[in-house]
């Protein structure tokens, strides 16, 4: 089943990528990170669909990375037991199934 959700991330940002596109690079880097990624708390991260807030940085001492609290928004995918789903075999082993 699909979920649009709300989640939280701290993302870590070096200081290269400082200046006026810094909001920018912090949506780039946060999608990179996140999409086609799965957690076994809320699944299967298939977009990311807004960004609702990006807090203050924090420079991390001796590295000058800064690091910012982000809220977005995404679409997940998080099958349930019991959940009937059409796929694609792609393997089976000893391990399952594959799709």
């Amino acid at each position: 089943m699909f979920f649009h959700i709300v989640l939280e991330r701290n993302m870590q940002l070096h200081p290269r990528f400082f200046g006026r596109n810094l909001r920018e690079n912090i949506v780039s880097k946060l999608m990179k990170d996140v999409e086609g990624t799965c957690s076994g708390r809320h699944g299967f991260v298939v977009a990311i669909t807004g960004i609702e807030n990006i807090g203050k940085g924090l420079i991390r001492d001796g590295t000058g990375f800064v690091t910012f609290p982000v809220k977005y928004q995404c679409v997940v995918f998080r099958p349930f037991k019991g959940e009937i789903l059409e796929a694609v075999v792609t393997m089976v082993n000893k391990m399952g199934i594959f799709c």
